[in-house]
């Protein structure tokens, strides 16, 4: 037995329209179909073989944090990202070095989900 991969991440949305648009628009992921399950959602593509999967009709309280719950995204780019992100006036913090090496910003979505871009490679 063996994992093989994280296949996707699902977060509880409580404006699918909404947040279909951000993550579409802001993070320019790309659209996936969907099944027709019954309650609403969307589906994007992360990367290669990853899929973010968006729920409908939160009720409850999103508890996140870029110090605590968030997924991040490995990008390219990352002043690209952060001219993009100021453009279009996106609620985020502007870039900075981890301890590592690598630079990242955190970006937060319609329901208060932080994701963090990450650029590796950089200083």
């Amino acid at each position: 037995m063996t994992i093989k991969a994280l296949n996707h991440v699902a977060l509880h949305v409580a404006h699918v329209e909404i947040s279909v648009q951000f993550y579409h628009n802001v993070l320019r992921l790309p659209l996936l179909p969907r099944p027709a399950f019954d309650f609403p959602g969307a589906w994007f593509r992360l990367g290669g073989n990853q899929e973010l999967h968006l729920l409908g009709n939160r009720k409850e309280t999103v508890f996140s944090d870029s110090r605590g719950t968030h997924f991040a995204l490995e990008v390219t780019n990352l002043d690209e990202w952060a001219t993009h992100l100021a453009t279009i006036k996106a609620e985020y913090r502007p870039p900075k070095a981890r301890p590592d090496g690598a630079r990242q910003i955190f970006v937060i979505d319609p329901d208060g989900h932080w994701i963090e871009l990450v650029e590796f490679g950089k200083v």
